[in-house]
């Protein structure tokens, strides 16, 4: 039946929720700064510092990192195995709702094969990223809504509340990390394992 509902939306985040970890750690180890990079990304998962003015400050120290390493980066990030099947068996009635940069995430996106919304970007003469707009993951719901039905959100972090916020359904889902309070707090399930998602994905 999902399969043949095109009425019906589900979004997922990206870091935490398909992929097994956080990816902009991942590339600030290559300049050393693994451990900088995740405690602003904590900070930032829990709401203690705004999602746009964290993401500009991680954007401008991954830049120097060059593209086709990222790229690759992305390419080994480990994802849920049960959430792709599922995006694989509906790829039509799914898509990716991530701050992430578009052309970072891309051979992740390109693996899922779904509709995504993301950062956007620009390459510069020497095919490094500009930064020309952070996704606000609100609108990139109310702009789903306008052709879909429902639609159902899966995420995690603070981020994720204009989300859930926007969605007909809410999904918290903490197979990675422990969902936070303010997400748990206005979603309609509190999910912890992938398997258990997708078999509530399913029935919804």
């Amino acid at each position: 039946m999902i399969a043949g509902d095109t009425m019906t939306k589900f979004v997922f985040d990206l870091d935490g929720t398909i992929t097994t970890v956080e990816t902009l750690p991942l590339i600030a180890a290559e300049l050393g700064l693994a451990d900088e990079m995740k405690l602003l990304t904590d900070l930032t998962l829990s709401g203690q510092i705004p999602f746009a003015k964290s993401f500009k400050l991680r954007y401008l120290v991954l830049r120097n990192v060059p593209l086709k390493r990222i790229q690759d980066i992305m390419a080994s990030v480990e994802l849920d195995g049960r959430i792709v099947d599922f995006i694989a068996a509906h790829k039509k009635n799914c898509a990716v709702v991530t701050g992430n940069l578009d052309c970072w995430i891309e051979p992740i996106v390109e693996r899922l094969g779904c509709e995504s919304f993301s950062s956007t970007s620009e390459l510069d003469a020497n095919n490094s990223p500009v930064l020309t707009k952070i996704l606000d993951k609100g609108a990139a719901i109310r702009e789903l809504k306008r052709t879909c039905d429902k639609v159902i959100a899966v995420g995690e972090s603070f981020n994720d509340v204009p989300m859930f916020e926007e969605s007909h359904v809410s999904i918290a889902y903490g197979g990675v990390h422990k969902p936070v309070a303010t997400a748990i707090s206005i979603s309609d399930y509190v999910v912890f394992d992938g398997g258990a998602l997708c078999r509530l994905l399913k029935m919804l």
